[in-house]
């Protein structure tokens, strides 16, 4: 989470949707930075609603305004299913090694499992009840994010590639993929809508 103080300007880092690399272009530009732990970095709509967003606008007489962005959902999966593997080789206990992604898929798709729990959706992410952030951007549309950024910040924004996960094989059959969609219908109205 990013936090400008003079445009009152909060960045919502949703998690797999290309947070790092802004924290790393505009971290110097924000007053506060919340960059670690992963709990304070991906403060989510819920949280900065009841904690982070009252306390500053009474701070700053004023309402902040949430900006975030939301990746198209089957391909966000894909990049927690590639950033997973990733950590296998940092940190063997995750034991990921052997898992496909059609099984990780399959895995998300139960709202009780252990990889839905840790893996959240952006729609809870992003809302809180019928609020969302005031503007979420397609992470694939990241030339109208960037332009709006420059706007809000005065600034020119270049975006380093940062935190990229190895290329390994992601396919579904069209029934597996039906299916994940059907999982993911809430986070797919959101996306849709934007």
């Amino acid at each position: 989470m990013l936090i400008f103080w003079n445009p009152r300007l909060a960045f919502l880092a949703t998690p797999k949707a290309g947070s790092s690399a802004v924290e790393a272009a505009l971290e110097p530009l924000a007053c506060a930075a919340m960059m670690r732990p992963p709990q304070l970095k991906h403060t989510d709509l819920g949280r900065w609603r009841s904690h982070v967003g009252p306390w500053l606008s009474d701070a700053a007489g004023g309402p902040f305004t949430t900006v975030a962005l939301m990746r198209e959902p089957v391909d966000w999966l894909r990049s927690w299913y590639r950033f997973r593997l990733r950590d296998d080789l940092e940190d063997p206990s995750h034991a990921m090694q052997g898992v496909s992604f059609a099984a990780f898929a399959r895995a998300y798709a139960d709202p009780d499992s252990a990889v839905r729990q840790m893996t959240g959706t952006q729609s809870a992410f992003l809302t809180d009840g019928a609020a969302r952030a005031d503007r979420i951007f397609r992470y694939e549309d990241m030339p109208a994010f960037i332009a709006y950024l420059e706007d809000m910040l005065d600034c020119v924004i270049e975006l380093p590639r940062v935190n990229v996960p190895p290329s390994v094989e992601v396919e579904l059959t069209p029934t597996e993929e039906d299916a994940l969609r059907a999982a993911m219908a809430d986070d797919l109205r959101l996306y849709d809508s934007l």
